[in-house]
């Protein structure tokens, strides 16, 4: 049962975590990119959002290793601060949206939505989270959020991107408090 409820909360982060990417993709998606653009900018969104919480779980159980309880209280005020900051940012004009997304730029797009991932990685290895689980839900998670996002923007031309941010934003707090309050 401890496996089940990891995993459906990896997955429920892994969500909030791609909404970031599902909100920008938003707005990207009234570019009118073409489909196989759209793949691979998801594909690309998505492998970041492998490689990002890795590097930042090897850097959080080199922490819970050296600081013990100190590094679990770090963890659990990460979450809350990146909830946070989404929260906020998605109230500001996103500078992402009039970037190209070919090579360099889509490179650099998959970065910027995929950095809070880093953090969240951080805490999870700090609370010794399951790597492989945290990897496939959050690299599924970001490249589906991201078509999706991608998708409903060339449909609809954004007028959902803000309120994804939000409700991230929110989700990201809510379970750092719940681990500030396990520990």
């Amino acid at each position: 049962m401890a496996i089940i409820a990891e995993i459906i909360t990896l997955g429920i982060m892994a969500v909030a975590l791609g909404m970031d990417a599902f909100s920008v993709s938003l707005g990207m998606g009234m570019m009118r990119l073409r489909l196989k653009h759209i793949f691979y900018i998801g594909v690309t969104v998505g492998l970041f959002h492998v490689f990002m919480p890795f590097f930042g779980m090897i850097a959080g159980q080199f922490l819970s290793f050296k600081f013990g309880m100190v590094a679990q209280y770090i963890g659990g005020v990460l979450l809350i601060v990146l909830g946070l900051q989404m929260i906020i940012f998605s109230f500001k004009k996103d500078a992402a949206q009039v970037m190209n997304l070919v090579g360099w730029g889509m490179l650099l797009f998959a970065l910027s939505v995929s950095l809070d991932s880093f953090s969240v990685g951080l805490s999870l290895g700090i609370f010794g989270a399951r790597t492989a689980a945290v990897l496939i839900c959050f690299g599924a998670a970001a490249m589906l959020l991201t078509w999706l996002g991608l998708l409903i923007g060339r449909k609809f031309q954004g007028w959902l991107g803000i309120y994804g941010e939000v409700f991230g934003g929110t989700i990201l707090i809510l379970f750092g408090v719940k681990l500030l309050l396990s520990v």
